[in-house]
């Protein structure tokens, strides 16, 4: 495996060295790809506030339209140009964020490739605005045209990148060769056709070769588009190879051994399915994978008591039953002593406990000589106590079971991620994990985001 990498027992999968891949001078790019909503924001977030506090000059490229990371960040906005974070940085560090504007950043392909007039006729065309700004596949192209823009000025030892959420993971990586394949294409050279031909030559052309696309395009878009289409295509004509040009060559860079990527996912079936998945595809493709961030992972510090015990008890409390009495009676026998004090409670029911607590209250409470309950009367106070000791009880045992019921949930569910987690290692064992401790509550600043860079870097969730 990689300098990233951590090996410990054949039983478990090797533990992911975050600190030593954000440590490593060669490590130039990290890439956190993986299926929408496991907390890939985050986690490029938290790399690159750990990165810049150990000395790297890093910049996080963001996609993310929920804007969690300026927030986290205490940014009052993130744009299309990396921004400094003043609080974040040690020993030369830097940390600067940036959110991904696709259209902006098609606006900036057009604007460098093109001389002014041909720039502006082509931004102002509304085929182009439509496909600047909602064409499939534009923001992934657009991603990885700004991480070819980043690489290129040098101004970063570190570029992390927070690829954009999408239902299928893939997406990340197809994106950019069908954009590239569409305008490089045979749509655009038909398109173009007409006007190398001229004329009303070039016209008939359009109309026999197009005229079922014309009648269905017309209809859902209007009797202008082809007009605007093809006034896109003459004036981006000699843009179009650079557009392939650029994505084989950004693809080349994600191939390259400067470039380490990280599958991020949560402990659930879908969320592993689809690392297992891009796992393969990355290594299909020839892409270095550091290893799999695995979020929101649960764990107990008590987990020594299992779930079934803690069914057991919660039961035994609420219906009046006896907690653990052959374990509580045990070292008693061995010992030869009489039950006395706390492992005599232990050993009884709520009633027994109940009326030792009354008499033990009317022993250290005798009444006065001459007062009614010397007399035989019954002794009120007495029976007030007695009343609330079994009140007292009754609410202890209620909370007590309540608190079991909600250990043995949080170790049926601890049980259930690690089978999950078990799946995905039988199937890729030489794959590096870091595994991300669960939250009470999403992470909205830079404190957060230092903790969450810490449990990355300890691999193992609080608790484990």
């Amino acid at each position: 495996m990689s300098e990233g990498v951590d090996t410990v027992g054949m039983d478990t999968p090797p533990r992911l060295a975050v600190d030593r891949l954000l440590d490593d001078p060669e490590t130039r790019i990290i890439v956190c790809c993986g299926a929408g909503g496991v907390g890939k924001t985050t986690t490029a977030a938290a790399l690159g506030v750990r990165a810049a506090g150990r000395g790297r000059k890093a910049v996080v490229l963001t996609i993310d339209p929920a804007r969690r990371l300026a927030q986290s960040m205490g940014i009052d906005s993130l744009d299309n140009t990396p921004r400094k974070v003043e609080t974040v940085g040690a020993g030369g560090g830097e940390l600067h964020a940036m959110m991904l504007d696709m259209k902006r950043t098609f606006d900036e392909i057009v604007e460098a490739h093109a001389d002014g007039e041909r720039a502006r006729a082509i931004l102002a065309n509304p085929f182009y605005q439509s496909l600047s700004a909602g064409f499939a596949g534009t923001q992934e192209y657009m991603a990885m045209e700004k991480l070819g823009q980043l690489r290129a000025r040098d101004d970063w030892d570190l570029i992390i990148v927070d690829t954009p959420p999408s239902r299928s993971a893939l997406d990340f990586l197809d994106a950019p060769k069908r954009l590239g394949s569409f305008l490089d294409g045979k749509f655009i050279r038909v398109l173009m056709a007409p006007a190398k031909v001229g004329g009303r030559a070039g016209m008939k052309f359009l109309n026999v070769g197009m005229s079922m696309m014309t009648g269905t395009l017309s209809k859902l878009m209007g009797a202008s588009l082809l007009k605007d289409v093809q006034t896109f295509v003459a004036a981006m004509d000699t843009m179009f190879g650079g557009f392939r040009t650029r994505a084989d060559a950004t693809f080349r860079l994600l191939q390259a051994p400067g470039t380490a990527f990280l599958v991020v996912a949560a402990p659930e079936p879908d969320a592993l399915r689809e690392a297992a998945y891009f796992v393969e595809r990355l290594a299909a493709e020839k892409m270095p994978l550091a290893g799999l961030v695995l979020n929101r992972v649960h764990g107990s510090g008590a987990d020594q008591l299992s779930a079934e015990r803690a069914l057991s008890a919660a039961e035994n409390l609420e219906e009046g039953g006896i907690v653990d009495q052959e374990s509580g009676k045990a070292g008693l026998r061995d010992s030869g002593a009489e039950p006395t004090g706390t492992a005599e409670t232990a050993g009884s029911t709520r009633t027994e406990r109940t009326a030792r607590t009354a008499q033990t209250t009317r022993t250290a409470n005798p009444p006065e000589t001459g007062s009614p309950g010397t007399e035989g009367d019954t002794p009120v106070a007495g029976t007030a106590g007695t009343d609330a000791a079994v009140a007292d009880t009754a609410v202890v045992d209620r909370i007590t079971a309540g608190l079991l019921r909600l250990h043995a949930e949080r170790m049926q569910v601890i049980a259930r991620e690690q089978r999950t987690r078990d799946r995905f290692t039988s199937l890729h064992p030489e794959v590096a994990v870091a595994e991300v401790a669960a939250l009470p509550g999403d992470v909205h600043d830079l404190a957060g985001l230092r903790a969450i860079g810490e449990r990355l870097a300890a691999g193992v969730p609080a608790g484990a």
